[in-house]
C-alpha cells in the first residue's frame, strides 16, 4: 500500500518547479526578448499557484498569483521584460520556497516587501504603454482572438482528471476572475451510485462569461489541460443582462497587488489537505532519489535470480541427495550467490548516482547574484554535467563549492575596467567541469582572473608564523597556505569574503569525503582548483592489511605501490623513517607504534605507499592480506573524534576492521618529515 504523504510529494514537485522557474529566469536575464522563456516562466508560476492552492498552501498560492499577474503583463506585451523584474521574481522565488518549507508564519512582511518591489519594477518598465515584447502567439483554437462582449463556454474534463491533480473548481474560480459568470453544471453523465467511482469527474459545465475578455484569456485558464478535455467557446453577441453584476477586474492589471500579503485562504471551494503545522512544518521532506525505470528493472532481475538461488539452497538444506552431490551443489550455489551479491552491489551503487548537473545548476543563481553584488560581468560555463556522483556526495559538495566560487568571483576576477586595461574581455569567466578518472571524480573550478598573489600569500604566512622569513618553500606548499584557518589575503573585509573563514572548512570537508584538493595559479591568467573525490561513500575497494593482531583497510584508490621492509632495514631506518623511492625521499609511519599494538614486528614487513594529490607517505604493516570490498560503517559517537580512522567495516568472519583515514595519515607523515628536517 502506498502511504506517501501527499503534502510531502507536493513539496518535492514544487521544488522541481522552483528550480525550473529559476533556470528560466536566469536564461531570460541574458535574452530578455525570448518569448519562449517568458512563456516557460509564466507556465511554471501558473502551475505552482494552482498546485499550492490544491494542497492547502494558500499563502503560497496568493503570493504566486501576484507574481504570475505581473509576468502575464510581460507575456501579453503590456510591459517589457527587464533585469529589475527578473531580479525581483528571483527574490520572489526564494520567498516561495520559504512558504513551501514552512507554514507561512512570520513571512508576511517579507512577502509584502517583495510585492512592493514587484510593483515598482512594473511601474518602472512603463506599464501598459511599454513596447510589446513579442506578438502574442496564436492559440490555434477556433474563434476570434479579439475581445468580445462575452463568451459561452462548455467544458468537460476527462474522467481521470482529478486523480491526476486537476481541480475543476479552481478552473471555475479563474473564469470568475476574468468577468461575471453564470455557471450551470451538467449532470447527465453521472452514473448510478453502484457504478460511481469517487475519484472520477463526471460533471460538465455550461458557462456564460461576460465582459471585455479576449479568447486568449480563456485559453490561458485551460492551458495545461486543453489537450485532454472537451471545450467549446462561442462569442456572445447580446448585451449583458441587467441582473448580471459588474465584471470583476481583469487579471491583466497590477493594481490588485496589495501593500501587505492578505491573510486567510485564497480559495476555499473544496476540501484539501493543509500544510503541516507546528515545529515539524519547517522540516524538509525526506530525501528521495529519482531513478530511471530501466535501472529498477535491472534490480528486479537480480532479485529474481536471488530468489531462484535461495530456492535451490532450501532444497539442498532439506537433505536430499548424496553427500558428494550436495557438496558440489553447495559450491555452485555459493559461486552464484557471490556473483549475484556483486551485481546487486553494483546495481545499488548506480541507483544512488545522480548527474553532477544537479550540483552545477545551483551555481547559476549564485554567479548571477554575485555579479549584481560586485558590479562585475561574470559568465558561468559548465562541462561534463553527465558525470555521475553519489547523491550524498553531491549534497556535501555544495557548501565547499559555494566558498570556492565566491572566492573566484570576489578575489579572482577583476572589475570590467581592470580587465580592459589588462587586455582581457570585459566579462570574467568561471568554468566548472567534471570527469571520472578511475574510482574518482575530478571537479574543477577555474577562473580567468588575476591569479593568486604569491608575494602576498607568503607575507601573510610569515606574519602568522606558518613559515619562517626567507624559508624555502615549494610553489605547491605555498598555495596550500590559503587553506590554513584564518588565512586571508583580502585587503578589506566584504560581505562576501575576507575574514579567512571558509577555505579551511573547504579542505576539511573534502578530506572528510576521503578526497583531496589541489590548486594551481598563473599570475594574470587565473586560478584552477581541482577537487578529487571518490565516486561513492557507501562501498569502496580496499586493501586489507594486518598490524599486530588487528586488521585494517586502506582505501585502494589511495594506494600507489607496496614494498618490502626487512627487519634489518627497519632497524637501520630508526630515527630517520625515510625511504628513497625513485630519487625522492618519502617518509613512512610505523602503524604498530601509532596504534600501540605492543607486539613484535613480523620478519618481513611491508610498506604501503599512499598518496593524496602530490603528497605521499608510507605505512609500515606486518602483512598485506589482499583486496577487499568494503562496506563503510560509521564510527560510534565515542570513537568519532579519532582522527586516523574514517570508519569501520565487518569482515567475512564477523570480525571488525577499521578503515584508515588517508588524508590524516598523509598529514601526519608530512608533519613528521618537517620535524626531522628541522632537527637535522
Amino acid at each position: 500500500m502506498n502511504t506517501q504523504d501527499p503534502v510531502a510529494a507536493f513539496r518535492v514537485e514544487a521544488g522541481d518547479l522552483l528550480d525550473q522557474i529559476e533556470q528560466g529566469l536566469l536564461d531570460l536575464g541574458h535574452r530578455l526578448e525570448d518569448r519562449a522563456l517568458i512563456d516557460e516562466v509564466f507556465r511554471g508560476l501558473h502551475t505552482l499557484k494552482g498546485s499550492g492552492a490544491m494542497f492547502g498552501f494558500d499563502a503560497l498560492a496568493e503570493f504566486t498569483h501576484h507574481c504570475e499577474t505581473a509576468f502575464d503583463r510581460v507575456r501579453k506585451g503590456l510591459a517589457p521584460a527587464t533585469q529589475e523584474l527578473v531580479a525581483v521574481i528571483l527574490s520572489a522565488r526564494d520567498h516561495m520556497r520559504a512558504l513551501i518549507e514552512g507554514d507561512g508564519a512570520g513571512l508576511e512582511s517579507a512577502g509584502a516587501a517583495i510585492l512592493a518591489q514587484l510593483q515598482a519594477a512594473i511601474d518602472a518598465a512603463g506599464g501598459a504603454e511599454a513596447a510589446p515584447v513579442a506578438a502574442p502567439a496564436s492559440s490555434g483554437s477556433a474563434g476570434p482572438a479579439t475581445a468580445a462582449r462575452g463568451w459561452r463556454l462548455f467544458f468537460r474534463l476527462p474522467a481521470e482528471a482529478m486523480a491526476n491533480g486537476t481541480n475543476p473548481l479552481m478552473l471555475l474560480d479563474e473564469l470568475r476572475d476574468l468577468g461575471a459568470c453564470r455557471i450551470t453544471a451538467r449532470t447527465d453523465t453521472i452514473p448510478a451510485l453502484a457504478d460511481l467511482v469517487p475519484t472520477e469527474c463526471h460533471i460538465g459545465w455550461d458557462i456564460e462569461l461576460r465582459g471585455d475578455i479576449s479568447r486568449d484569456d480563456i485559453d490561458d485558464v485551460f492551458i495545461f489541460v486543453m489537450d485532454d478535455m472537451e471545450l467549446t467557446v462561442e462569442p456572445l453577441e447580446a448585451e449583458p443582462s441587467e441582473d448580471v453584476g459588474q465584471a470583476l477586474q481583469s487579471s491583466d492589471t497590477m493594481s490588485d497587488i496589495p501593500a501587505t500579503v492578505p491573510e486567510g485562504p485564497a480559495v476555499a471551494t473544496s476540501a484539501k489537505p493543509g500544510p503541516a503545522t507546528g515545529p515539524a512544518s519547517a522540516a524538509k521532506s525526506g530525501e528521495s532519489v529519482r531513478v530511471p525505470a530501466e535501472r529498477l528493472d535491472e534490480l528486479m532481475d537480480r532479485v529474481g535470480e536471488l530468489v531462484i538461488v535461495q530456492s535451490r539452497l532450501s532444497q539442498l538444506a532439506s537433505g536430499h541427495g548424496s553427500a558428494v552431490g550436495n557438496e558440489l551443489a553447495l559450491r555452485s550455489i555459493s559461486e552464484e550467490i557471490e556473483r549475484l551479491a556483486g551485481e546487486l552491489r553494483d546495481t545499488m551503487m548506480v541507483l544512488r548516482m545522480v548527474p553532477v548537473a544537479s550540483l552545477f545548476s545551483r551555481f547559476r543563481r549564485l554567479v548571477h547574484d554575485l555579479a549584481r553584488e560586485t558590479g562585475k560581468t561574470i559568465t558561468l560555463s559548465t562541462e561534463g554535467e553527465t558525470t555521475e556522483v553519489d547523491k550524498t556526495m553531491i549534497e556535501r559538495l555544495a557548501d565547499p563549492m559555494v566558498h570556492l566560487i565566491r572566492n573566484a568571483c570576489d578575489h579572482g576576477l577583476e572589475t570590467p575596467e581592470d580587465r580592459r586595461a589588462a587586455g582581457k574581455p570585459e566579462a570574467g569567466q568561471v568554468h566548472l567541469s567534471a570527469h571520472q578518472a578511475g574510482g574518482e571524480v575530478l571537479i574543477t573550478i577555474r577562473d580567468d582572473g588575476r591569479g593568486i598573489d604569491r608575494e602576498r600569500v607568503r607575507a601573510k604566512a610569515e606574519a602568522q608564523g606558518l613559515i619562517q622569513p626567507g624559508q624555502p618553500i615549494s610553489d605547491h606548499d605555498l598555495l596550500q597556505m590559503i587553506f590554513h584557518p584564518g588565512f586571508s589575503t583580502a585587503a578589506q573585509v566584504t560581505n562576501l569574503s575576507g575574514r579567512g573563514v571558509g577555505m579551511d572548512v573547504v579542505k576539511r570537508t573534502i578530506e572528510s569525503l576521503r578526497g583531496a584538493i589541489d590548486i594551481t595559479s598563473a599570475p594574470g591568467e587565473g586560478s584552477t582548483v581541482v577537487l578529487r573525490i571518490p565516486l561513492t561513500l557507501a562501498i569502496i575497494d580496499g586493501l586489507l592489511v594486518r598490524v599486530g593482531e588487528g586488521r585494517y583497510v586502506i582505501p585502494l584508490g589511495a594506494v600507489e605501490e607496496c614494498l618490502e621492509l626487512s627487519l634489518e632495514e627497519d632497524l637501520r631506518s630508526r630515527g630517520r623513517s625515510f625511504i628513497t623511492l625513485r630519487d625522492r625521499l618519502v617518509p613512512f609511519l610505523r602503524l604498530r607504534e601509532i596504534f600501540e599494538t605492543g607486539t613484535r614486528p613480523d620478519p618481513h614487513q611491508k610498506i604501503v605507499v599512499i598518496a593524496t594529490g602530490s603528497e605521499r607517505v608510507g605505512l609500515v604493516v606486518d602483512q598485506i592480506i589482499g583486496s577487499h570490498q568494503t562496506v563503510i560503517k560509521s564510527m560510534s559517537p565515542l570513537h568519532r573524534d579519532v582522527a586516523t580512522f574514517a570508519g569501520a567495516t565487518i569482515l567475512g568472519d564477523g570480525g571488525v576492521a577499521l578503515i584508515l583515514d588517508v588524508a590524516q595519515l598523509v598529514m601526519l607523515g608530512q608533519n613528521q618529515e618537517e620535524r626531522l628536517r628541522a632537527a637535522g
